[in-house]
């Protein structure tokens, strides 16, 4: 009779137990979910989109937490990075190889730039270059450790380029998706052209020659005809150059497509037209 009594005390206590651990474990996942809404990770860290891409959603965006300023000084471009209160940013984390990607393009989207400057001091980051006198836009794309942070366009100019006009890019979508450039070519396949809608752009390109670049096979780089939302992607695997997207907005986009062949990083340059939901 004892012992069965005793059976009974320690099959309840645990049954209990398994409650409570499960409880607890119920707990913390609807925290991490809750975080993961608000673009944190379970260590309270920001995080992206999804895994394959990362940049600025017009529908979603947050308040950013670093203070990005751009400016090009002779033959460089300097970039800041300060937190609210002024203070340098220095903990970064190493995103596809490099802890910082400055993306500069012109006022009509034609000049494209994707280089990755160096650290020189404390929240500072300078690289050579050699734009033309002229308007731009920079999108410093960064993962600060402990900050909220997403991309925004930030203007800056080189040299003194007359008063800014009422600047109308002028885009118009490309009659055919397939671009070449310094003698490789290169298709655009997409799965939708709805917003909205995930989309899966699938690049059609000679692979015997094509080598990971900055840690995958190709960089996807999409603004709006505007240059105000900013998307990087990568690929959706490690062997082919296939990417995962959405467009939250219908619109006129740009998509520089960077493919590594042949030792060299070519961009390739698609326009295309995302409509409205259906």
């Amino acid at each position: 009779m004892k012992k069965s009594i005793m059976t009974a005390v320690l099959y309840v206590a645990v049954v209990l137990g398994g409650f409570a651990a499960y409880d607890e474990w119920v707990v913390e996942k609807q925290q991490v979910a809750a975080g993961n809404q608000h673009g944190m990770n379970e260590h309270g860290a920001q995080t992206h989109e999804s895994s394959h891409e990362h940049g600025s959603d017009p529908l979603h965006d947050v308040q950013s937490e670093v203070n990005v300023s751009v400016r090009a000084e002779q033959e460089e471009v300097v970039i800041n990075l300060e937190d609210k209160a002024g203070n340098p940013v220095t903990e970064l984390e190493i995103n596809h190889e490099k802890i910082l990607h400055l993306i500069m393009v012109d006022e009509s989207l034609q000049k494209y730039d994707h280089v990755h400057p160096e650290q020189t001091g404390k929240g500072e980051f300078r690289v050579p270059h050699s734009l033309k006198e002229g308007s731009y836009r920079a999108f410093v794309d960064i993962k600060p450790k402990h900050l909220a942070y997403h991309v925004t366009p930030v203007p800056f100019t080189v040299g003194n380029p007359e008063a800014a006009e009422d600047h109308d890019h002028g885009l118009l979508p490309d009659s055919t998706l397939t671009r070449q450039v310094e003698g490789e070519t290169v298709t655009l396949l997409m799965s939708s052209s709805q917003a909205n809608e995930p989309v899966v752009l699938n690049f059609e390109l000679d692979q015997t020659n094509l080598t990971p670049y900055l840690g995958a096979m190709g960089h996807v780089v999409i603004l709006d005809e505007k240059a105000q939302h900013f998307l990087h992607v990568h690929p959706s695997n490690e062997k082919q150059p296939i990417f995962e997207t959405r467009f939250s907005q219908p619109g006129i986009y740009k998509i520089w497509a960077e493919f590594k062949q042949n030792g060299k990083v070519r961009a390739f340059p698609f326009v295309v037209e995302i409509k409205g939901e259906k």
